[in-house]
């Protein structure tokens, strides 16, 4: 496959992160030749983060990988959905709603998050809420497997989610038409494992990888392992 042909892969961050996030995954993928673009999400609902991807995926030629990492997981089920442009989705870490169901509903399915309490609300003149995790609690809740000057940084960088967008419900899923591929980290404190599991096999994953030493950023120290994963969702569909 040249070049020109390759797909483009369309990086979709979640809460807590920004779009430097994937910037290991981003070199290795342009060094493939592959057209990126590390979609900034707005994180201010599902119908509304959803619109805005769709919104990119409108001036992309050709064909497309979505990737997403935690909430941003949402946004691609969402946003791909009925696009036939978009040939696979790629979790990292992420929530892969069925219609009807939240990020709440997903993280707390089975025992294991504690993001709930190392949260820091800000209220918005509207009324509404965002939500901050804590600088002190990054580095253990976020990015353990990350060094802890990098998940520092990383604390300081992060964008916040409003409150209200962990309990929207999702809509009709793309994972249903569209084939998925996962990795999960063991040791995920946001999203529990178990969880990223269940949503793996209902989705009929075509592949899932779990790094058992792996925190709810993953992807940042194992950007190699998610190129990885990428690439091979990008050569095994027509």
């Amino acid at each position: 496959m040249d070049s020109a042909a390759k797909p483009t892969i369309v990086l979709v961050h979640g809460a807590f992160a920004e779009s430097s996030s994937w910037n290991g995954v981003i070199a290795a993928l342009l060094d493939d030749g592959h057209p990126v673009i590390a979609v900034a999400n707005p994180l201010r609902g599902v119908a509304f983060d959803a619109d805005y991807l769709r919104g990119v995926l409108a001036g992309i030629d050709g064909d497309v990988i979505c990737v997403g990492h935690s909430y941003g997981g949402i946004v691609i089920t969402n946003g791909a959905a009925g696009n036939g442009n978009v040939k696979a989705l790629v979790y990292i870490g992420a929530f892969a709603p069925d219609r009807g169901e939240s990020a709440a509903d997903l993280a707390n399915r089975y025992e294991g998050s504690t993001l709930g309490e190392t949260l820091a609300p800000v209220k918005l003149p509207d009324g509404g809420t965002d939500l901050y995790i804590r600088q002190d609690r990054y580095h253990a809740q976020f990015a353990a497997d990350s060094p802890a000057r990098e998940a520092a940084v990383m604390a300081v960088t992060q964008r916040p989610i409003v409150e209200s967008a962990l309990a929207e419900p999702s809509g009709e899923p793309a994972w249903k038409t569209i084939p998925s591929w996962f990795l999960i980290g063991g040791k995920d404190k946001n999203i529990p494992a178990a969880a990223q599991r269940f949503m793996a096999e209902r989705a009929g994953s075509r592949r899932t990888v779990e790094l058992p030493e792996g925190s709810h950023s993953v992807g940042i120290p194992e950007a190699a392992a998610v190129a990885d994963l990428v690439r091979e969702a990008a050569a095994s569909t027509p």
